[in-house]
């Protein structure tokens, strides 16, 4: 699991072991704590929010997968590299720069032990065999399509049995058991076990033409073991025995878990046990087994006899799709996955350290995800780099409950799946570069009209974003576009 960073074995014993699970598509009204009419049964994260903080204004950086990923593990909104809309795919170069500080080289520079295990997708370096080798300078190229490489559905020309380049243990992750995309929809569908895969896809996935879309990935590759249905009860319990190894190997170290579970996303395929248990379908069972998986990370820790001594995070890396049967994903939220209304970023976040955060605490601070990098540093005391995490906030104190004399964050940043840009400053949200929703999921009910490419929305009066007064409130727009081309020029919003 590593050697500690110097021979000196300094004292951390004030520094909580930190566990990170971030769902897939989880929305603000699955979990029943946010929304008591919830069709999705989740009792877990439910609990874990009586137990810690539950914060009502948390937000993702992007309403879809990659870049939310990036801007986790960077601090830094993904808007700023080549990725100025959509995602990555399983055979994209890495997203992130090879110098670039994440949460994980920070955290392992501070005595951390590491892993990464679940759904990376921002990109691995895969070797091909006319001698490409996927990096972050040709990852651009390689996204736009304009190196013409082969068919996923046909491997793209991999070499499955060379190294990746550009991946978790390359980005400060002692230890990695991931996908390289999405776990079940985007090939090539194998484990991924530091920088080799545990089996190498050999042959095509074929999916039955009329099932229904959400139920079915993508053609791909696969490998011979490797199961759509259970690769969250995989990935959960290869973190419990990361858990495990490393209190045993460096009892006196903490450790750090980034748990990327792929539910709720597609295809809906639960396992057995989840099957029927929502009122929402299929999807909903999906939620479910998220939950599962909270359950069994917090039965570890409770086993392991290190509850106490650990800060367990649960949120989601963007809004969800739309419910079935009434159910309300979103809660009350105008918008779904990929849009750049609040439903497609404002996700569930709740937080539990016993003895540290207060049970059953209620935050209506606005933060994002971004902010990890800060928080942790915060939390073990070390100041981070200069060049670390230029739009990531220390959130410690709303976690503590600590009086403050105003908001953490100076504005939250929101993209969307087409790029366009949103900035919240108090209960003013201004939305640029369209009229719309900003994204493609369904219902989108994405009008736009050149003449007037933006939104403005007073969050405190209408929450559901529902009356633009963009034309009315002049000088609100201005000086929110004034503050938002700031940050985009300076390179930093912290």
């Amino acid at each position: 699991v590593g050697a500690p960073p110097n021979e000196s074995q300094p004292d951390f014993s004030d520094h909580p072991n930190i566990v990170f699970i971030l769902a897939d598509d989880m929305g603000y009204g699955d979990v029943a704590a946010y929304n008591p009419e919830s069709l999705t049964p989740t009792p877990n994260i439910d609990s874990l929010a009586s137990q810690g903080i539950r914060f009502t204004d948390a937000h993702s950086p992007s309403a879809v997968c990659s870049p939310t990923r990036y801007g986790i593990l960077t601090g830094r909104y993904a808007w700023r590299t080549w990725l100025r809309r959509g995602v990555v795919g399983g055979y994209t170069p890495p997203l992130i720069e090879p110098t670039r500080p994440t949460v994980a080289s920070f955290l392992r520079d501070n005595g951390y032990t590491t892993a990464m295990i679940g759904k990376w997708h921002i990109g691995v370096g895969w070797v091909r065999a006319n001698g490409f080798v996927g990096t972050v300078a040709n990852a651009a190229d390689h996204w736009r399509g304009s190196w013409q490489d082969g068919d996923p559905a046909e491997g793209m020309n991999v070499d499955f049995t060379q190294p990746i380049h550009g991946g978790p243990t390359e980005l400060g992750f002692d230890y990695a058991y991931f996908t390289a995309a999405c776990a079940t929809i985007d090939g090539p569908f194998c484990f991924i076990e530091n920088d080799r895969p545990t089996e190498l896809p050999d042959g095509n996935v074929f999916v039955d033409p009329d099932a229904d879309a959400d139920r079915r990935p993508r053609r791909g590759w696969i490998a011979p073991g490797f199961s759509l249905e259970t690769v969250d009860l995989d990935f959960t319990a290869k973190a419990i025995g990361f858990m495990e190894e490393s209190l045993t190997a460096s009892p006196d170290r903490p450790f750090f878990v980034y748990l990327a579970l792929s539910s709720p996303h597609t295809p809906w395929l639960p396992p057995t046990f989840a099957q029927g248990v929502s009122g929402d379908g299929d999807r909903g069972d999906m939620v479910v087994v998220a939950d599962w998986a909270v359950g069994q990370i917090v039965e570890a820790l409770d086993r392991l006899e290190a509850a106490d001594d650990t800060l367990l995070i649960v949120t989601s890396d963007n809004g969800p799709r739309i419910g079935t049967n009434g159910h309300k994903s979103a809660g009350d939220l105008r918008g779904y996955k990929s849009h750049i209304w609040e439903g497609g970023h404002r996700i569930p976040f709740i937080a539990r350290w016993p003895g540290h955060i207060d049970a059953g605490t209620l935050s209506d601070e606005p933060i994002e995800l971004t902010d990890l990098m800060g928080t942790v540093a915060g939390i073990i005391g070390i100041e981070l780099p200069d060049e670390a995490g230029p739009d990531s906030y220390d959130i410690s104190s709303a976690l503590f409950g600590q009086q403050r004399d105003g908001p953490i964050r100076e504005a939250i940043v929101s993209h969307s799946e087409n790029g366009s840009y949103a900035i919240r400053q108090g209960p003013w949200k201004l939305i640029l570069g369209t009229d719309g929703s900003g994204g493609w999921v369904a219902p989108s009910d994405d009008p736009y009209d050149p003449e007037r490419p933006g939104q403005l929305y007073n969050l405190e009066e209408d929450p559901g974003e529902r009356s633009n007064v963009i034309d009315e409130r002049p000088e609100i727009v201005a000086r929110l576009r004034t503050l938002l081309q700031r940050y985009r020029q300076t390179g930093r919003s912290r």
